[in-house]
């Protein structure tokens, strides 16, 4: 069946009209399961950043190195990048600052910090083409790790004063 050439241009736009809607359709589904993986990440983001903020407010004022506040910071691209030293640094140091005001000798001195700053060096490198490969996913795995051990430094502050690890009790670690 030979077709007029007025029904093969008919027929050819009827097809692009089609393979058109078929890509508006896929890169639809794209850009929903995009905004739903950005979503995700963005609530346990600030989960991680509640349960650092939570753990600066349980700390005295006097032992603070860093506004609880200042932790939202995190949220802004690239400026996190650098951020995160000052506050894996600050959460350190304000800890151990409470801890040692409480009493809490065997409390790490340092809590965290080593742990963080491995995980704030991976992060960073993970953005270096093919330390990436590597970097990223021990970076993730360091900052669960890490989420980990700053909510059980939080838990030890909301035991009563004096409850600490003065009988030898032991941290829970860096």
């Amino acid at each position: 069946a030979h077709r007029a050439p007025s029904e093969q241009c008919y027929a050819s736009a009827e097809n692009l009209r089609q393979a058109e809607g078929a890509m508006h359709s896929t890169m639809g589904t794209w850009v929903f399961v995009g905004l739903s993986i950005a979503l995700v990440v963005l609530i346990v983001a600030m989960f991680y950043l509640l349960t650092l903020m939570r753990a600066l407010q349980k700390c005295s004022p006097q032992s603070r190195t860093m506004a609880p506040g200042l932790v939202w910071l995190l949220l802004i691209p690239l400026v996190n990048l650098v951020w995160q030293f000052f506050v894996v640094m600050a959460l350190s140091n304000s800890l151990g600052n409470e801890f040692r005001a409480r009493g809490m000798v065997n409390a790490p001195r340092e809590p965290g910090k080593q742990l963080g700053l491995a995980m704030s060096v991976c992060s960073v490198c993970g953005l270096v083409p093919f330390v990436r490969v590597l970097a990223g996913p021990v970076g993730l795995v360091l900052w669960i790790f890490y989420w980990v051990k700053i909510a059980e430094f939080s838990r030890m502050l909301d035991l009563p004063e004096g409850m600490g690890m003065q009988a030898g009790g032991g941290a829970p670690g860096v």
